[in-house]
């Protein structure tokens, strides 16, 4: 099995609502996104996937979260999400609690749906937290 693997970055806020510690509170992070792709054949060209179009398409997901708040659908009171609107905030709704396990499973599914093999990603909140999603 051949792999390759490819990483994107983007700056972004969350929080996590009813948390009982700090991360209930507003903080951002340099998140890290680490793709690997498989395959059992090379394509002509002798490449799992051309490096190019794995790196655009992970720098593509990447810049739709960078400088935002990622929050859980629900999570803010429709005044603050109107305030924040408003103000023209930068927001990212997701349907899910945004913790970097969740965030490692969007960015698999989303670059398995363009078409890549895609085996783990693994999404780092710091360069030392990491959490994977692999199958």
């Amino acid at each position: 099995m051949y792999t390759v693997s490819a990483q994107g970055h983007f700056d972004a806020a969350h929080f996590l609502k009813g948390y009982p510690g700090k991360c209930s509170n507003l903080h951002g992070h340099r998140w890290t996104i680490v793709a690997k792709v498989v395959a059992e054949e090379l394509t002509e060209d002798g490449m799992v996937v051309d490096f190019k179009d794995l790196k655009h398409d992970l720098r593509d997901l990447c810049e739709a979260y960078d400088h935002s708040l990622v929050y859980e659908a629900g999570s803010l009171r429709p005044a603050t999400l109107a305030a924040l609107h408003e103000e023209g905030f930068a927001m990212v709704e997701v349907p899910f609690r945004p913790t970097a396990e969740n965030l490692a499973k969007r960015f698999f599914d989303d670059l398995t749906g363009r078409g890549h093999h895609v085996v783990c990603v693994a999404v780092y909140e710091t360069p030392d937290n990491v959490a994977t999603y692999e199958v």
